[in-house]
């Protein structure tokens, strides 16, 4: 059986690696941190710890016929994504295939048009323009080596530990539901499952938007978390108001709207998803809390 790595074991890569626990594959995680490694050993996982940024990876032949979730993001800055390009050039050819996570913002703003992944890829802000460049550094590693990749672009993550509670406990305003932008998302165990189809039964080269399908505009999301969690729904404001008041982060996700499909991720990997919008998914985190 191949070996099986999830370099980046945060949330995500727990999920993941559960999934397999249950199959009765053993995973590897690495992590940067102490606290994270101590969070993965308690699930019962073999971990590794290690920093990319300062070129620190195993021997090659660690990853030879591996197949490898890359969950780690980026740098916090600068154009590329300079930990997957020093992992890629270590590794060479060794690996059997490689998932790795990116986003839909690579997409950038389209003015809320329905996409799917023949979408030309137009990152507007720097955190989207670090993870096109781990796209096209896979794909040039794939290229040279004849290497096998897929990758999922995923859009906002939720779960019961991701909901925006503290933001609405404290009353910070959205935009106005007239001007709010679509936004996309996935619910955390259900881009576990998209990980470990996408690994399994993916055919080669396979690029996939990792959400639920049904878009909603940020201010109906905030809305409906208000509503299912008992808090009070935020104050709205326009965008001229808001620019003023948000931080800049925060104004460069509210100046893109996209609505994507997910119609090839279903229909190639065979998926049923969990929780196929966000009321089923805040249905169920009410349920269990």
């Amino acid at each position: 059986m191949s070996r099986l790595w999830i370099m980046g074991c945060g949330d995500i890569g727990r999920r993941v690696a559960r999934l397999y626990q249950n199959q009765g594959v053993e995973a590897t995680g690495w992590v940067r941190s102490a606290a994270s490694l101590s969070v993965g050993v308690k699930q019962g996982l073999a971990m590794r710890l290690g920093d990319m940024d300062q070129g620190c990876f195993f021997p090659r032949n660690a990853f030879e016929e591996a197949e490898i979730f890359w969950l780690l993001p980026p740098p916090p800055s600068g154009g590329i994504d300079s930990r997957l390009r020093r992992f890629l050039l270590a590794v060479q050819g060794a690996p059997k295939r490689i998932v790795l996570i990116s986003t839909t913002g690579v997409y950038g703003d389209c003015a809320g048009r329905w996409i799917d992944e023949s979408e030309p890829l137009k990152p507007q802000v720097e955190r989207a323009k670090r993870r096109a460049d781990a796209e096209l550094a896979l794909q040039a590693w794939g290229n040279q080596y004849n290497g096998d990749w897929v990758i999922l672009r995923v859009p906002g993550i939720y779960a019961a530990e991701r909901l925006p509670l503290e933001r609405l406990q404290r009353g910070e305003p959205v935009l106005l539901e007239a001007e709010a932008p679509w936004t996309n998302r996935i619910h955390a165990d259900d881009l576990a499952q998209i990980c470990v189809r996408a690994m399994q039964v993916a055919p080669k080269h396979s690029i996939y938007n990792a959400c639920d399908g049904e878009p909603l505009s940020m201010t109906a999301y905030f809305n409906q978390v208000a509503q299912a969690t008992g808090l009070a729904p935020p104050p709205q404001l326009s965008l001229a108001e808001a620019s003023s008041v948000v931080s800049a982060g925060m104004l460069s996700y509210l100046q893109e709207s996209r609505r994507i499909k997910n119609h090839k991720l279903l229909n190639e990997l065979g998926l049923q998803l969990l929780y196929p919008n966000l009321a089923a998914g805040l249905k169920a985190v009410m349920r269990n809390n």
